[in-house]
C-alpha cells in the first residue's frame, strides 16, 4: 500500500480523485442551489394556478363545491383548505396526521388574516407540523388566496405544499451525483493505471536502472523506450550517463591504479597528510619508516611521526609554501620534501617525500675510513720500502750482513703489502657477491679437528695450549667449501693465539643447536673491550692498532671471515670480556 501511495501512479490517481470530487462538489452545491429555486419557483406557480382554479370552481359552485373535482386537481404533497370570510373551514382537503395542528398554525398567522381585506394572493413559507412524524417540524409554502364574487370577498383558499417534492428531487440530485462519482471513481483508477502501463512502467524500469548505476553495476541492460516522447529522450539520457560513467569510472580506476604501482614501487617514503594533520595515504616505505619511528618512541607520544617533521608540515599548511631540508633524526638522515596539496583556491592537505639518506652516510663515511685505513696501513710499508732500498742505492750499507737484513725487510713489507691486496680483492669479491663456493659432504668432527692441527706447532712456539673438543656424532656430515672454512678457522685461531698471553689456552669447541653445527673458537687472552664488539667485524678494525700491526694483521681477517659464514648461510658473533678473554663462534646449517 505504501508503494502505491508513493508511486507517480498513486498521486497521479489521488490527485485526479480529488480534482473530479472537487468539481462534482461544487457542482452538486450550485446544482442543489439552482433546483431547490427552480422548485420553489415552480411550487409558487403550481400553487398560484391550482388556488385560482379551486377559486374559480368555488365561485362557480358556491358552498356545494365538488371537493372530488377539487382533489383531483391536487397533487399527493399538496394539501387545501377553503374558509369562509369568518375563518370557519368549509373544506379541508388534507392527508396525513397533525390536520388540526396544521389548520391553527396557518389560520392563526398574521399575515393570513389579512387575507380577507385584500384582493391578492399571499405567499409565505411556513415551519408546520410534519403531516407523517409526530413531534418534528417541517418546513412549507403557504399560499393565501381570497375567494370574492361580484368584487366582494367571502372567503379565502388556503394551498400548501410539503417539501417532500423538492426532498425528492434533491435526493435524486444526490444519487446522480453519486453515480457520476462512482463512473469517475472508475474511470480515473482506470486511466491512472493505464498511465502506470504507459507513463510509469518505463520511469520504474529507469528507476531500476539508475539504482543499478548507484551500486557501480555498469554492466547492467540499460532500459528500452520506443516513444520518442520526453521519457523516451529521458532513457537515450540514462544510456548516455550509464555509458559515461562507465568510461569515466575505468580512467579514475586505472589512474589510481597507475598511481597506486608508482607509489608502490617508489623507494622513498610517501606519505599524504589531511589539513588536521592526521595522514591519508601511505607507500609501503611509509609505512616501515613509520613502525620504525613509533619502535623507537615506544608509548611516549601519540603522534605517528617525529616533531621536526610536524613543524615543517605546520610551516608548509600555514604559509602555503614548498620546504625541503635533510634532518638528522636518533641517528638516522633523511632528506625530507613537503608540498602543499590543494582544493580549488585552499590548501586541503599536504604530501611529504622522505628519503632515508642514512646508507648513503655510512657508506660515505665506509668510503672515507677505507680510504684513511689503506691510506694508513700502505704508509709504513712503503715509507720502509722506500728507505732501506734508498739506503742500499746510496751504499749507507757498508757490509753483506746489514745489506742481507735491509733486503729482508724489504722482502717482509712487499709481502705484507701483498697480503693486504690480497684481503682486499678478497673482500671485494665477497661483498659484490662474485665469490663462488665449492661446497662438498664432509665429516665435520675430521675436518674442524684437522685444520686445528695446523696450528699446533704455533701454539707450541708461542706457548699458548691449543686443544679440540666437539659434542658433535663423528657421523654427522655437513656442506661445505673446505677451502673457505679453513680460511675462517685460521683467522679465528691465529687471531686467538696472537692475543693470547704465554701459559694460556686456545679451544676449538664443536657441537650442534636446532638444525645448525656450532664452532666455538675461545680463548683466555686479553679480551675486547666492550664499546669495540659491535665494529670487530668492520673493514680494518684494530682494538690495538699499533700491536696488531706489529703482530702482522690487516685488520680484514674478521671481515672475510663473516662474508665466507654468510655465504654459507650461517652466522657469527662474538663474546668477550676485557681481562678473561673472548669466544668467536659461528653456525653453519646441517
Amino acid at each position: 500500500m505504501n508503494r502505491i501511495w508513493n508511486s507517480i501512479v498513486g498521486k497521479l490517481w489521488v490527485t485526479i480523485l480529488l480534482l473530479v470530487s472537487f468539481v462534482l462538489f461544487i457542482f452538486t452545491v450550485f446544482m442543489l442551489e439552482f433546483l431547490e429555486n427552480y422548485h420553489s419557483k415552480q411550487a409558487e406557480t403550481s400553487l398560484r394556478q391550482s388556488a385560482v382554479a379551486i377559486a374559480d370552481i368555488v365561485n362557480k359552485f358556491g358552498e356545494e363545491s365538488p371537493s372530488d373535482i377539487i382533489e383531483m386537481m391536487l397533487d399527493e404533497h399538496t394539501n387545501a383548505l377553503i374558509v369562509d370570510q369568518s375563518g370557519k373551514v368549509e373544506v379541508a382537503l388534507q392527508e396525513g396526521n397533525n390536520q388540526q395542528e396544521i389548520q391553527e398554525s396557518i389560520l392563526s398567522n398574521k399575515v393570513f388574516q389579512n387575507i380577507y381585506e385584500t384582493t391578492e394572493p399571499i405567499l409565505k413559507e411556513m415551519i408546520l407540523p410534519s403531516p407523517s412524524e409526530m413531534d418534528q417540524m417541517e418546513s412549507y409554502v403557504v399560499l393565501g388566496f381570497p375567494l370574492k364574487s361580484e368584487d366582494e370577498l367571502h372567503g379565502a383558499v388556503f394551498i400548501f405544499q410539503s417539501p417532500a417534492a423538492m426532498h425528492e428531487t434533491s435526493q435524486q440530485t444526490t444519487m446522480f451525483v453519486l453515480i457520476a462519482a462512482a463512473i469517475a471513481f472508475v474511470l480515473t483508477t482506470i486511466f491512472a493505471f493505464f498511465l502506470s502501463s504507459r507513463i510509469t512502467a518505463p520511469l520504474r524500469q529507469m528507476r531500476e536502472y539508475a539504482f543499478e548505476l548507484a551500486k557501480g553495476r555498469f554492466d547492467s541492460e540499460a532500459p528500452d523506450s520506443v516513444s520518442s516522447d520526453e521519457i523516451g529522450q529521458l532513457a537515450v539520457a540514462f544510456k548516455q550517463m550509464g555509458r559515461q560513467l562507465k568510461h569515466h569510472l575505468e580512467v579514475i580506476n586505472q589512474e589510481k591504479e597507475q598511481l597506486s604501482s608508482i607509489l608502490t614501487s617508489m623507494s622513498d617514503a610517501v606519505i599524504t597528510f589531511n589539513r588536521d594533520r592526521t595522514i591519508l595515504v601511505s607507500n609501503p616505505p611509509a609505512e616501515k619508516l613509520l613502525q620504525k619511528w613509533f619502535i623507537n618512541k615506544g608509548s611516549q607520544s601519540a603522534k605517528p611521526i617525529p616533531p621536526e617533521i610536524y613543524h615543517m608540515l605546520d610551516h608548509v599548511l600555514d604559509f602555503e609554501d614548498h620546504i625541503e631540508e635533510e634532518l638528522e633524526m636518533d641517528g638516522s638522515y633523511y632528506s625530507i620534501s613537503i608540498s602543499p596539496l590543494y582544493s580549488g583556491e585552499s590548501i586541503r592537505g599536504a604530501v611529504a617525500v622522505i628519503r632515508d639518506k642514512t646508507d648513503e652516510h655510512r657508506l660515505e663515511k665506509l668510503k672515507s675510513d677505507f680510504i684513511a685505513n689503506v691510506s694508513h696501513e700502505l704508509r709504513t710499508p712503503v715509507a720502509m720500502l722506500q728507505g732501506y732500498s734508498e739506503a742500499i742505492l746510496d751504499g749507507v750499507v757498508e757490509s753483506d750482513e746489514e745489506k742481507n737484513e735491509m733486503i729482508r725487510i724489504i722482502y717482509d713489507e712487499s709481502q705484507r703489502m701483498g697480503r693486504l691486496v690480497k684481503d682486499l680483492l678478497d673482500l671485494a669479491r665477497m661483498e659484490s657477491g662474485h665469490m663462488t663456493l665449492h661446497k662438498e659432504e664432509m665429516p665435520f668432527n675430521f675436518v674442524i679437528d684437522r685444520m686445528t692441527q695446523k696450528f699446533m706447532q704455533v701454539a707450541k712456539e708461542k706457548h699458548v695450549h691449543l686443544s679440540f673438543q666437539t659434542e658433535l656424532a663423528d657421523d654427522i656430515w655437513v656442506s661445505l667449501d673446505e677451502d673457505r672454512i679453513e680460511q675462517v678457522l685460521t683467522n679465528l685461531i691465529d687471531n686467538a693465539i696472537r692475543h693470547t698471553p704465554e701459559g694460556q689456552s686456545v679451544t676449538v669447541f664443536v657441537t650442534n643447536e636446532l638444525s645448525y653445527v656450532k664452532v666455538s673458537v675461545q680463548d683466555t687472552g686479553i679480551g675486547i673491550p666492550q664499546e669495540d664488539l659491535p665494529y670487530v667485524f668492520e673493514r680494518f678494525y684494530k682494538a690495538d692498532k699499533a700491536r696488531t700491526r706489529k703482530k702482522g694483521g690487516t685488520g680484514l681477517g674478521l671481515a672475510i671471515t663473516k662474508n665466507i659464514v654468510e655465504a654459507h648461510k650461517g652466522n657469527i658473533k662474538v663474546e668477550s670480556e676485557v681481562g678473561k678473554g673472548t669466544a668467536f663462534t659461528f653456525y653453519l646449517p646441517m
